[in-house]
């Protein structure tokens, strides 16, 4: 798993690295969703951590920018995530910015 340095956390989530540590070895979690860079246009996706451990993602693993304790956290941390990218440089272009940092 690559992980975006400026990772987005949801509230919910008490222990950022041993989620990322559980994702990294393929380690089940219920409730943990993950925004993911698309591997086309220029948007950001959410994952079910479950459908990351699939044989694809081992060898093609996605950079992932945020991670949340539920679905409706995630969709929530992606609008911070817009929110901020907005403020920050003036347009939407989510994928280049996380792509720059």
């Amino acid at each position: 798993m690559k992980f975006h340095k400026e990772l987005y956390v949801g509230d919910s989530i008490r222990n950022a690295e041993k989620v990322k540590w559980k994702l990294r070895h393929r380690a089940g979690q219920l409730r943990v969703f993950v925004i993911a860079l698309a591997r086309g246009g220029d948007q950001l996706e959410i994952y079910h951590c479950a459908f990351l451990q699939q044989k694809y993602y081992k060898k093609n693993p996605p950079c992932i920018v945020g991670i949340a304790g539920g679905y409706e956290e995630a969709v929530g941390l992606l609008l911070q995530m817009i929110a901020d990218i907005y403020e920050k440089t003036g347009g939407y272009q989510l994928k280049e910015y996380f792509l720059k940092g």
